[in-house]
């Protein structure tokens, strides 16, 4: 005979069982909608829209004004009348055309080989197994702690050996691979390339490359979306190195031409401006037309994440 113990806060036989309460769900999440955010976030976010706008609305202020008008005080706040022209003679005195040519060259074929080479040595460093992974690993993340500056004198004098002063070359081959690149697609793959797709893909039969190519490839894209717009975007800025193998009548970059346009006793600052200002709007455009697809892939990757 088995005897059975009733819990002393146990219902009597036969009373109906009282459902638990749920905490309840904001209305947007139980609808599967989106939340909204109130008026002290919305305030926020223009306050931080108009700071980070207020940059390049000024370049633009600037290149519409004379040197004597922002020599004054207060300076102006409001557009001139000579954007255009001093956006024309910006143009026709630094060569910007051949210059955008040569910019986008070195930064499209910099993006694309880091995106290539670091999405490969991402994928080795995050699944694959071999002797040494993890010391390689640092000497990798060891090579971010160097300052660039002290690259610069043994660089230019391999540079000057392979007579590549004021070619193009000389700036490609330096950036042609990233540490950064390699630690960024690492940390991105371990996350959001599961072992078992890997190990389902060489049952099959796959080779390590048609690993890469049809499993690695497109599980790792938006976060090589991401790095070939870091890329392109750091490429197309970048002044020091450029400034020192090239020249503005030989093979300027974008920066290198616009920096001529400052020469002289008395530096025109609107002319200058309004270089800097042709100078940025293809980066704006780029991310304009792309942006979309980027923050999606950001946001799709932290969902695999």
């Amino acid at each position: 005979m088995t005897t059975t113990v009733t819990p002393p806060d146990a219902p009597p036989p036969g009373a109906p069982v009282k459902e638990s309460k749920r905490p309840r769900l904001p209305k947007a999440a139980r609808a599967g909608g989106q939340l909204h955010g109130g008026p002290i976030a919305y305030a926020i976010l223009i306050v931080f829209t108009i700071v980070s706008l207020f940059p390049l609305v000024w370049t633009a202020i600037a290149a519409s004004r004379d040197n004597q008008r922002l020599a004054q005080t207060p300076p102006p706040f409001w557009f001139g009348s000579g954007l255009f022209d001093k956006l024309e003679i910006a143009w026709k005195d630094a060569n910007l055309g051949e210059a955008f040519f040569n910019t986008t060259i070195v930064a499209g074929t910099s993006a694309l080989t880091i995106v290539f080479l670091s999405t490969i040595a991402g994928f080795a460093f995050a699944k694959l197994r071999f002797r040494g992974r993890g010391a390689l690993m640092l000497i990798v993340i060891g090579t971010m702690m160097v300052p660039p500056q002290l690259s610069v004198i043994p660089l230019y004098m391999m540079v000057a050996k392979l007579d590549w002063t004021d070619q193009l070359q000389a700036v490609i081959f330096p950036s042609l691979v990233s540490a950064f690149g390699v630690f960024f697609m690492r940390q991105y793959l371990i996350q959001a390339l599961p072992d078992e797709i890997i190990e389902a893909a060489r049952v099959d039969g796959a080779s390590s490359w048609r690993v890469v190519w049809h499993v690695v490839f497109p599980a790792a894209r938006p976060a090589m979306a991401v790095l070939g717009m870091l890329t392109f975007v750091q490429t197309w800025n970048d002044f020091m190195w450029p400034f020192l193998v090239l020249t503005q009548m030989g093979n300027p970059t974008v920066q290198v031409a616009v920096a001529g346009l400052g020469r002289g006793y008395t530096p025109d600052q609107s002319l200058i401006m309004a270089g800097a200002l042709l100078g940025t709007l293809p980066l704006l455009l780029v991310f304009a037309i792309f942006g979309k697809q980027i923050v999606g892939g950001i946001m799709q990757g932290a969902v695999k994440g």
